[in-house]
């Protein structure tokens, strides 16, 4: 029960989140949202800079399980395909998905606002990028790591625009997946291009 508490206040946090962004949020109206006491919040969560931060980790915890998910389900076993596809995967029209893009960028814009919420927002992020790297090394293992981090460091700052942008109604979905699947093969280009020999790698 307590862990079934907690979880619906965090699934509340993120909605308020989306919707009003960080600066909305109340923690008696979180409270509200979630069905309990402003008292058990605070239980859980210490105070407003604990909500934040541990909002940040559920909802990047959820995107993980979804992403996995799919590829148990149907992944693809070819490196490029699979690159492609986590990082399209936050491009899909589900409820779950809009509500995890948009509360991440909700608190990213409030990290702007908020310095406490910028080094959980960094640990998020750098983990994105090394999972990314990891697909890349997948798909280009002869790049060097410092090339490989890189390019995922360009790829997620990318995508992250791009999913801003199809989210505000600035971009078709259609065109945000045709720039970001340009994006990746330059990418490997450019990965391949800069490829280390066979000696060199043992250098």
């Amino acid at each position: 029960m307590v862990t079934d508490r907690r979880t619906a206040i965090l699934e509340a946090a993120a909605r308020t989140i989306a919707r009003r962004g960080v600066r909305g949020l109340r923690t008696e109206e979180l409270a509200t949202e979630a069905g309990v006491s402003t008292a058990l919040v605070y239980y859980h969560f210490k105070d407003r800079a604990g909500i934040l931060r541990h909002t940040l980790e559920f909802i990047t915890d959820r995107a993980r399980r979804h992403s996995l998910e799919r590829q148990g389900a149907d992944g693809p076993a070819d490196p490029r395909e699979l690159l492609g596809m986590a990082l399209q995967l936050e491009f899909q029209d589900l409820p779950e998905v809009h509500e995890n893009t948009t509360t991440w960028g909700e608190l990213r814009a409030g990290a702007v606002f908020e310095p406490e919420l910028r080094e959980a927002l960094a640990t998020a992020s750098a983990a994105w990028v090394r999972h990314v790297a990891g697909l890349l090394t997948l798909a280009r293992p002869a790049a060097s790591p410092a090339e490989r981090t890189a390019s995922a460091e360009r790829l997620t700052a990318l995508r992250e625009g791009l999913n801003a942008r199809r989210l505000s109604g600035v971009l078709r979905p259609d065109h945000a997946r045709e720039l970001l699947g340009e994006a990746i093969e330059v990418e490997l280009a450019h990965l391949t291009a800069h490829a280390r020999t066979p000696i060199e790698r043992f250098d």
